[in-house]
């Protein structure tokens, strides 16, 4: 079944959120519920979570890999810690594909003891902010700058998992795009102790794709973001098309996606985490656009992290 966004969540003003605001509360008491109820596990090694409000699309996975290389340069053995969830296959698979370490584990207690027994020194719990069961020394919460916090409701009548005040937990904000003074402002106005940070993708092999027509398709949580990556680096998209986040592509949807790229005489290209979910199959008319996180200011940001790892 396929199932997007709502084009509503991204309205400020919008009835289709007010009939729903019911269900936002009730969702809301059964979270506050957890927190009360919840028991936090510390742990002996520094656990650095790096998570969101906004659901979905903010790019949670490719910043824990880029932390992951900023402990390796301080001779920091990490890994990444990750709820096991079958749908998240895709993300698992692109992780190890870099060479890092994964643990996962329907408890993420579970698995952070699994890596502390393994040597490990510190863990990054890759999506990890709305877990109660686990203490933190590092909050890190991410944004894209396009969708930012959408209607700044609560599920279901927004796209926002916790309230904006709940980010005052955290320590960092990184914001993936353009520099946004408005926004930096209410976030310093829930806590002027936040550091905000800025992050830009850079595609790795776009020497591939230059002068050719593209066929883009993406099942990721905000697909529009992948394409707009695709044009501001002046890749020709003659046609997207979006699959909801995780999406399992059946092999018949693949090869009717290629079959419209031949008759269209397109290249096909998609995520890298897409790809990861296709790759079984085998498909080499399919190809991936890899990126890369680059930080702003990165160097203030490797000593930041670097005061909690103690």
């Amino acid at each position: 079944m396929k199932l997007f966004k709502p084009k509503f969540w991204g309205k400020k003003k919008n009835i289709f959120s007010f009939l729903l605001l019911p269900f936002s509360y009730l969702l809301q008491l059964l979270l506050l519920f957890r927190k009360i109820i919840g028991k936090k596990e510390k742990f002996s090694i520094p656990v650095i979570c790096i998570g969101n409000i906004y659901l979905g699309g903010t790019g949670k996975t490719p910043l824990s890999i880029k932390i992951i290389k900023i402990l390796q340069n301080l001779n920091i053995k990490a890994a990444i810690i990750k709820k096991n969830y079958n749908k998240h296959e895709d993300e698992f698979k692109l992780i190890k594909s870099k060479g890092i370490e994964l643990f996962k584990n329907i408890s993420r207690p579970n698995a952070i003891k699994k890596a502390m027994n393994n040597g490990y020194e510190c863990v990054i719990l890759d999506d990890g902010f709305q877990d109660y069961s686990v203490n933190k020394n590092l909050i890190i919460l991410c944004f894209n700058g396009k969708q930012l916090i959408g209607n700044e409701m609560t599920l279901p009548s927004g796209p926002l998992r916790e309230p904006f005040s709940s980010i005052k937990k955290s320590q960092i904000i990184v914001i993936n795009g353009e520099k946004n003074i408005k926004f930096e402002k209410k976030i310093k106005n829930e806590s002027k102790n936040i550091s905000i940070y800025y992050s830009k993708y850079r595609p790795l092999n776009i020497a591939s794709l230059m002068n050719q027509n593209l066929l883009a398709f993406a099942g990721i949580g905000n697909s529009e973001n992948f394409f707009n990556l695709l044009e501001t680096n002046n890749l020709k998209v003659i046609e997207k098309i979006s699959f909801p986040d995780h999406y399992d592509y059946s092999l018949k949807e693949l090869n009717n996606l290629i079959d419209l790229s031949v008759k269209k005489n397109l290249k096909l290209i998609t995520t890298e985490k897409d790809f990861f979910r296709i790759k079984h199959h085998g498909l080499s008319q399919i190809q991936y656009l890899g990126v890369d996180v680059e930080i702003e200011n990165i160097n203030n940001f490797a000593k930041e992290i670097k005061k909690y790892l103690c």
